[in-house]
């Protein structure tokens, strides 16, 4: 029968294993706050409060001699160290996990002959332990499900829209959480939101070159596609940057969204590379421009940039540049977005996570108050260039443009469309939309609201609207 030991952060040692002795309470810890009054006996419970857990885990592992003795503490600590709470399951506590810190060192540390023992101690900043993760498919507008755990869980929601919609809310019946709003029997849904194009590289035959133009380099090459997204089979050839740019006229609109998603692979740090979106007015002067810019050659470097008008000069009218964005890796896969309300561009850049959600992401906004880039928006220019070694797989995704209106005083925007996703992420208190942070489109009244022990009855408005899941661990005291 092999020894007892544990895994943390994924990983456990076959060469070590736990000893008796471990000191971890058998429940979580409960503070008291009492207010005792002069003249009566007892006192009054103010509040109680759930304290963390520290504790000591003896363990023991053989070594050969004083230089394996060495080896081995090096990869303890490789493995123990981090810098955030790490997963901690125990063989002698089954389908429970923690979330635990190292503190201190391996204390007590005794040798005998080849045997070495001591106590690890752990720091569990949030004392409760964990089932593993549970998902359950709405098969309506409703679910019940049973929360087994003897504290409250915290849920996290998934919405697919079926179709469009002003509001998406989750609720338990006393509580809720929502974002949109619900019409009224006087108000008529409108779409806020026209799409004038979107680009995956199917139709990219239709753009043209005319009229392209480039900040500091030579426009040659040609785009292509490979069935995901706009590649670039040819740079051409030139002494500095250099490579394709296409241009596309859409009717001319004031208030605009256009994006763009998009990925920049590097594995050589010589590779300097650049992937650009410039918006047009009617004259084709420019409104604005993104782009994501690796211009080094001995590092890996992806710097944002956001810039209204022309370039005019280095850092002049930029607000996203090197100076507040810089992701240091070989890889970026994100999205760049330029918008205009009214007088206001917002510029907004992300990186994108394996699963949707918006990391690394930036917003800024100006104000246009003298007009100088308030003509209407008339043509949306990509660009993708190299200055150097031809990059691995620089590409777009996708680009979409997009014509915005506002809502009147008796109509509700739709907020949703068909295959967006929210997301009501109980258990970090936040909002996402198509993995976009949105805590500024929550209700007021609503609330990240927890799974009670035993029984919940859930409920999705507005109904028939989506496909929803829900995902929990049971937690235990």
């Amino acid at each position: 029968m092999p020894n007892p030991s544990f895994t943390f952060n994924g990983i456990r040692k076959s060469w070590l294993h736990m000893t008796l002795g471990r000191d971890k309470p058998l429940f979580v810890p409960v503070k008291r706050n009492m207010l005792t009054i002069p003249g009566m006996a007892g006192a009054y419970l103010q509040s109680s409060q759930i304290e963390p857990i520290a504790f000591g885990q003896p363990i023991a592992f053989k070594v050969r001699d004083d230089e394996h003795a060495l080896q081995i503490k090096d990869e303890l600590a490789e493995w123990l160290i981090t810098d955030k709470p790490a997963s901690l399951e125990f063989d002698d506590e089954p389908g429970r996990i923690y979330y635990a810190l190292i503190q201190n060192s391996i204390s007590d540390l005794e040798r005998f002959a080849d045997l070495r023992q001591g106590t690890i101690q752990f720091l569990l900043l949030d004392p409760y332990s964990y089932g593993p993760e549970l998902t359950r498919n709405f098969t309506s507008d409703a679910i019940t499900l049973t929360n087994a755990g003897t504290a409250e869980a915290d849920p996290v929601f998934e919405l697919t829209a079926k179709k469009k919609t002003t509001f998406a809310m989750i609720s338990n019946g006393d509580e809720y959480n929502l974002i949109g709003k619900p019409a009224t029997v006087n108000e008529q849904t409108v779409d806020t939101r026209s799409l004038l194009f979107e680009e995956d590289g199917s139709t990219i035959n239709t753009w043209t070159t005319a009229g392209t133009k480039v900040d500091g380099g030579t426009i040659t090459g040609s785009f292509g596609t490979d069935g995901a997204g706009i590649t670039v089979p040819d740079y051409g050839t030139g002494p500095s940057w250099h490579g394709p740019a296409l241009i596309k006229e859409v009717t001319p609109v004031q208030d605009f969204e256009v994006k763009a998603h998009l990925q920049m692979r590097t594995p050589n740090p010589n590779q300097a590379t650049r992937i650009e979106l410039y918006l047009y007015n009617e004259f084709m002067n420019v409104i604005g421009k993104m782009a994501v810019v690796d211009n080094m050659t001995a590092v890996n470097k992806k710097n944002g940039e956001g810039r209204v008008g022309p370039f005019v000069g280095v850092g002049q009218n930029y607000l996203i540049s090197s100076a507040n964005y810089q992701y240091n890796w070989d890889y970026f896969f994100g999205m760049l977005r330029i918008k205009r309300v009214g007088n206001k561009i917002e510029f907004y850049i992300t990186r994108i996570a394996t699963d949707t959600r918006h990391v690394l992401n930036l917003r800024k906004t100006y104000t246009d108050n003298a007009g100088d880039y308030s003509g209407r928006l008339k043509y949306v220019q990509i660009h993708i260039g190299k200055n150097g070694p031809e990059p691995y797989s620089s590409k777009f995704f996708s680009v979409s443009a997009y014509e915005l209106s506002q809502a009147t005083v008796d109509q509700t925007p739709y907020i949703l469309d068909v295959g967006d996703k929210v997301s009501f992420d109980h258990k970090n208190d936040d909002i996402l939309v198509n993995g976009e942070p949105r805590n500024d489109l929550k209700n007021f009244g609503g609330s990240f609201f927890k799974l009670k022990k035993g029984e919940n009855t859930l409920a999705v408005l507005p109904s028939a609207s989506f496909n929803t899941e829900v995902k929990y661990r049971n937690r235990y005291l």
